[in-house]
């Protein structure tokens, strides 16, 4: 299974970061075997309008399941349920962190948006 986890680095080391849309990095970690590929999302981070859009479909073209992340907005939230991607948000700490707490089992899915469009 692929999980998609916002990150402010290119390593599992790195700081979740907390915006979907804008965040620098997506890790798509495959949580059976910790291989990953640390997606370039910075041409996102200025974009005046579409980051989530865009950022959601990369993490579906990459075949992730799974969104972990601080905030998502409406419409990145919207793409993401219709491509059937499970979104997991409140996320801090590392990206390994982030996977450790997903393979334990405590997270919880998100049943809606929790910021607002161009956060």
């Amino acid at each position: 299974m692929k999980i998609a986890v916002t990150s402010q680095g290119k390593e599992l080391a790195s700081q979740v970061d907390p915006r979907f849309g804008r965040a620098p990095y997506i890790l798509v970690v495959d949580i059976d075997t910790m291989n990953f590929e640390a997606l370039d999302n910075s041409g996102n981070a200025g974009a005046f309008k579409g980051a989530g859009i865009q950022a959601a479909t990369m993490v579906h073209d990459k075949g992730a399941e799974v969104v972990m992340t601080g905030y998502c907005g409406p419409k990145a939230f919207a793409t993401l349920q219709a491509a059937e991607i499970k979104v997991v948000s409140d996320i801090a700490g590392t990206v390994a962190d982030a996977i450790e707490k997903f393979k334990s089992g405590s997270v919880t899915y998100t049943t809606s948006a929790n910021a607002d469009a161009h956060w």
